[in-house]
């Protein structure tokens, strides 16, 4: 059993094909918890378990492992890095302590990159920088370190450098310590120091470190002025703290594929990063009062945890969670503090991808697998329930992205249906619907590899032969000028020779792009049936039917008779009279529109720019580097299918894309 002071929740993340499973694949090499280095290109990567991932050479779920460096347990999460999947980076940063953010050594800071530091932003998540892939062509250290600066907006510090770049061999440079790196053998499993060479090299990687750390800390920064030596240990001590409270990012140099840089990344970890026991306190709040409440990160708290995944195997639920305060032992109930049920736990595992070691305990800093948990869904909390505390739960990611889907004969409906339903609550970012009118079924998602990957997977490990019809987009409904609306709903009992009557006035009002859904109650008192009903209404427009965005609802008015037959008059009134307004508020169509980056080499430029322009698309910045330009646009995402063949062809297979959700806005 490790102190919390030796336990280091992390997760690597990146742009898709950053390297970051390579680095975890070394990484388990070194720790010595797998004895051959699998590659991703080659299908055999241990965190890549899936047959899915095995075939596209991609990451698409978040795979958990653990295992021991110099003393310490690293439980380690490994992150897709397509922008398709990810809810599973979202779910990971929410229970991780801290992050190993990877960039590409040529790409630098890449879209997906952003969106991941944003993510991280927004929990507060300690991080540190792996520049990677330093032995390629066209790769630059300096580039990528410039970037996480102007591009994030946060404050590089470099730890380790390279001594040269574009080199197969790769050495790095110890700016605290003034040593040189090198590794002796083609596994990178021995390396050797030796006293710095390149004083020049040292000497300016060593001010960029010094004043970095000067701009944000006073001690250091008298220090550094009065010319005086600043001790290894007070430096590594000024780190950790600045990394902390997340106002520096250490960065750290290597090849995960040549095997270099890895295992000063990985003391970096250890250095740098937080335990358990630094994060001291977790917040949340009191189910009952909506009052903030702490819970202290120690064993001995009263318990609670937090459920971050959910698989399905052979029809059993399994259950990642994170525990935050306590312990439990297999075969304790615990509480469910959203359905407000007691649950027994049957089985307690440690993870390592997709094989599991039970244990008979878990304990504050465990990140785990439960069994028994059958009422359990992402974003619970569970607690001993007597000290009652709930966590915020993870984003919600509306899908953009849909297709109707059937299986070959109609007796295997059902079974579709059921697998569906399990698949999106392993992924909440699926949607599955059945079209009352058409009866079809409808998968919605974040894009078409993911939805591409779940009908392989109904196939493959389900055995269903479906069809499945070409993509279309989500779209939403909002309004574009101001109105009122009355909602007016009467009828006479019979039974009783009464007259149930409910009046509702409203007015709605458009809001900014991106702003979602308001509802206000002005001059009158807010009611729980109003706001729902409201809510309902809201969910489909009137124009085709699509769900509302961007509209503020205001209830100016209501009453209604006294009883239960009055409550529910008030809530079709309230319906009624949102509808009545709607549809005098010049209702219109929103489409997704997503930001597009392209990266091709010089001499096709041209052909992309136009092919953008002809799919609608707005070309907002193209970025220079060598022998490749970065082209940044806006496009509708209705125009985007099929994108992959396409720019392949104009470009002879030498371009790339990303494609990111952006906002919704006029359909053109």
């Amino acid at each position: 059993m490790y102190p919390l002071e030796k336990v280091r929740n992390i997760g690597i993340a990146a742009h898709i094909d950053a390297g970051k499973t390579t680095l975890t694949e070394r990484i388990l090499f070194y720790a010595g918890v797998i004895h051959r280095m699998g590659e991703v290109h080659d299908g055999e990567a241990t965190m890549d378990y899936l047959p899915e991932e095995k075939e596209r050479g991609i990451t698409i779920t978040a795979a958990v492992t653990h295992f021991d460096w110099e003393g310490y347990l690293i439980q380690l999460i490994d992150t897709p890095g397509h922008v398709d999947f990810t809810i599973e980076v979202e779910r990971s940063l929410r229970v991780l302590d801290g992050l190993v953010l990877v960039l590409c050594g040529v790409g630098g800071v890449e879209p997906q990159t952003e969106t991941i530091w944003f993510q991280a932003e927004r929990y507060k998540i300690p991080r540190i920088a792996f520049i990677n892939k330093l032995d390629r062509v066209g790769s630059s250290y300096e580039r990528a370190f410039k970037e996480i600066k102007e591009k994030l907006g946060g404050r590089p510090i470099p730890i380790t450098v390279p001594l040269s770049e574009e080199d197969p061999d790769l050495k790095v440079l110890d700016v605290i310590r003034g040593k040189e790196i090198f590794w002796e053998d083609e596994e990178g499993k021995s390396f050797s120091e030796r006293p710095v060479e390149d004083g020049e090299l040292y000497e300016r990687w060593r001010e960029v470190l010094l004043e970095g750390l000067s701009e944000v800390d006073d001690e250091i920064m008298e220090l550094y002025l009065e010319g005086k030596e600043i001790p290894e240990k007070l430096l590594k001590r000024k780190i950790r703290e600045l990394t902390l409270s997340t106002k520096i990012v250490p960065v750290f140099a290597g090849s995960a594929l040549k095997n270099r840089g890895v295992q000063p990344l990985m003391d970096g970890v250890i250095s740098f990063l937080p335990s358990p026991a630094d994060i001291k306190v977790v917040k949340g709040m009191d189910p009952r009062t909506g009052d903030e409440v702490e819970r202290s990160c120690s064993p001995d708290a009263p318990l609670s945890f937090f459920i971050f995944k959910i698989t399905m195997e052979k029809g059993r639920k399994i259950a990642y969670a994170r525990v935050y305060s306590g312990r439990f032992k297999v075969g304790d109930e615990v509480f469910n503090v959203r359905t407000g049920k007691k649950e027994r736990v049957s089985r307690i595992f440690r993870l390592h991808a997709d094989k599991r070691k039970r244990i008979e305990e878990a304990r504050a800093g465990d990140v785990v697998a439960l069994m028994g948990l059958k009422d359990a869904y992402t974003g619970d909390t569970y607690t001993d329930g007597t000290h009652p505390i709930i966590y915020e739960r993870i984003q919600e990611m509306k899908p953009v992205i849909s297709v109707a889907i059937e299986p070959k004969t109609s007796s295997e409906e059902e079974k579709l249906l059921e697998v569906l339903e399990r698949f999106s609550q392993e992924d909440p970012t699926l949607k599955v619907e059945k079209d009352e009118e058409t009866g079809q079924i409808i998968l919605s998602g974040m894009g078409e590899l993911q939805l591409d990957v779940t009908v392989h997977r109904l196939e493959r490990e389900e055995g269903l032969d479906v069809r499945v019809g070409k993509p279309f987009v989500v779209l939403k409904e909002t309004i574009t000028k101001e109105a009122e609306g009355k909602g007016l709903f009467e009828q006479m009992l019979e039974e009783e020779k009464k007259l149930v009557r409910a009046e509702v006035s409203v007015l709605v009002r458009p809001l900014e792009r991106g702003k979602g859904i308001s509802i206000t109650f002005e001059g009158c008192p807010e009611r729980e049936e109003i706001k729902e009903s409201v809510e309902s209404a809201l969910t489909g427009g009137v124009l085709e039917g699509y769900p509302l965005t961007d509209v503020e609802v205001v209830i100016k008015s209501y009453s209604f008779t006294p009883g239960e037959h009055g409550l529910s008059a008030l809530r079709v009134a309230a319906q009624n009279a949102v509808r009545s307004a709607l549809e005098k508020a010049s209702p219109m169509l929103l489409q997704p529109i997503m930001e597009l980056i392209v990266n091709a080499p010089d001499e096709f430029i041209s052909e992309v720019i136009g092919d953008i322009g002809a799919r609608g698309g707005m070309v907002k910045d193209i970025e220079k580097r060598e022998k490749m330009s970065v082209v940044k646009a806006v496009v509708p995402l209705r125009n985007m299918f099929g994108y992959m063949t396409k720019l392949r062809s104009i470009t002879q297979g030498r371009g790339s894309y990303s494609m990111t959700f952006l906002r919704y806005d006029v359909l053109t």
